[in-house]
């Protein structure tokens, strides 16, 4: 298992088997009617477990794959955190991991990084480490992705993206990492605690990888702001990034009258017109951008009133679709094509940006279309159709021994062009079967590939094979 895998499940924590190991607290006065003020203490784990904290395993890991050791300890030290990361295939779990949390949150403001000592028993990589996973909504987890560590005792700085946001912070650690290699391995964590070190500068936010991105789309559709960082100058002068969750940010519209954007990043169109969505974190406007433009209510491709009976879908709500392996393959390393499908009405809708060229393939089963007599798709060319627009349609054969490449693949190739291309409707397109002389067969069927000239963006629906 690879470890940016291990990232994705620590960011869906679910299922989680919960390991108590110290438990102590403090409660409120609730006949005091003041503001509550939570502990500040930064310590973690020290020479044992502060007060208070608790251990949960992710779903998915060995549950017994974290121990307290006293034989491995850093600057020895009474114990230390001990993490047996399994080998492939163990059926007890797939990766190590889980997060350290207390029941009664930390003032944590005073302090700019979480700071630990860490070695493993060979090089190896964790595929995610830091803080601000407390089993519930994680508001303000923060931390690195795939930190490499050796066999020798090595300082991690994480930095704290902004101090002033964790006054009630109860995510004091989490640590979720893979097999090298199919191999397991153990690493050790010691001296685990929040500092104020002070020589951590210069905070760099961005969004969407500090790109100024361009979108449009109709009334009702969300378009999450991704890809949050901050980059920091560490005490030894590399810059580090560090990976944050939009909480951390204040994301700002333009226009609200044209698009909406909550404190989870998430702008929603609201209608017609222009806005550019930005952020800060703190006072420091992040690098990145995204513009957004309203087109208007959105209008639906017509819907489908062939009998399901005579009917193989791929893709519409309107059918039960056949099972498909991908609705954008991204064959490297000329595909340009990314996917921004959407939802809307509950009607969901393929989105192809960027695009060059995008497969679909349903290659497992391959379909037997012997007994359909055409082929048809919904596509919409938003905005103003471009001089000199073609668009393509490939149906392939991956012949009888049902795999690409093996020497009998069989395809046909459509091509539009104005007037029946079009911008700003719903275009139908039926091709028989009997105009495809390419295709002697469609006992196999296993891709459609899109292709386009100077059409940079289209929205398809209703793909299928009918009789």
């Amino acid at each position: 298992m690879k470890n940016n895998k291990s990232m994705n499940r620590l960011l869906s924590v679910i299922g989680v088997v919960f390991y108590t190991l110290l438990l102590s607290g403090c409660q409120n006065d609730d006949s005091v009617f003041t503001a509550a003020t939570y502990p500040n203490n930064p310590d973690v784990f020290l020479d044992s477990f502060s007060g208070g904290l608790n251990y949960a395993a992710f779903s998915g890991t060995v549950p017994t794959a974290f121990q307290v050791d006293k034989k491995v300890t850093y600057n020895n030290t009474a114990q230390s955190m001990r993490f047996d990361v399994p080998n492939a295939g163990d059926r007890l779990g797939t990766y190590a991991g889980g997060a350290f949390f207390t029941h009664v949150g930390r003032d944590l403001t005073q302090y700019d990084a979480l700071t630990f000592w860490v070695k493993a028993t060979e090089a190896a990589t964790i595929g995610a480490i830091g803080f601000g996973v407390d089993l519930g909504e994680n508001k303000f987890q923060a931390g690195f992705s795939d930190l490499k560590v050796g066999t020798t005792w090595q300082k991690v700085i994480i930095p704290i993206p902004n101090p002033a946001a964790l006054k009630n912070e109860k995510g004091l650690f989490y640590v979720s990492a893979g097999n090298q290699s199919g191999n397991g391995y153990s690493f050790w964590v010691d001296e685990v605690q929040f500092e104020k070190l002070g020589t951590i500068a210069h905070p760099q936010p961005s969004i969407l990888n500090g790109e100024n991105q361009n979108k449009f789309g109709f009334v009702g559709i969300n378009t999450n702001v991704s890809n949050l960082q901050v980059l920091f100058n560490m005490p030894w002068g590399e810059n580090k990034g560090v990976n944050v969750t939009p909480h951390y940010f204040t994301f700002i519209s333009s226009k609200p009258e044209v698009a909406s954007v909550d404190t989870k990043g998430v702008a929603t169109i609201v209608g017609q017109g222009t806005t550019t969505i930005t952020a800060k974190l703190g006072d420091i406007t992040a690098k990145g951008s995204l513009t957004l433009t309203g087109t208007g209510v959105f209008v639906p491709a017509p819907t489908p009133n062939r009998a399901a009976s005579r009917v193989i879908s791929i893709f519409s709500d309107g059918y039960t679709n056949v099972p498909v392996e991908y609705y954008n393959g991204y064959w490297a390393p000329y595909q340009t094509t990314q996917s921004a499908d959407f939802k809307i009405n509950n009607d969901n809708v393929l989105n192809y940006t960027a695009f060059n060229f995008v497969g679909i393939q349903f290659a497992n089963p391959v379909i037997n279309a012997s007994a359909m007599t055409h082929f048809h798709a919904d596509i919409f060319i938003p905005g103003t159709l471009a001089a000199g627009a073609t668009f393509k349609i490939q149906l392939v054969d991956f012949g009888a021994d049902g795999v690409f490449g093996g020497g009998n693949d069989k395809n046909h190739t459509t091509t539009y062009t104005a007037p029946t291309l079009g911008g700003n409707r719903w275009i139908s397109i039926d091709i028989p079967f009997s105009v495809m002389t390419g295709l002697t067969s469609r006992t196999s069927l296993a891709q459609i590939v899109f292709e386009g000239t100077n059409i940079s963006n289209f929205y398809a629906d209703n793909i299928y094979f009918y009789n």
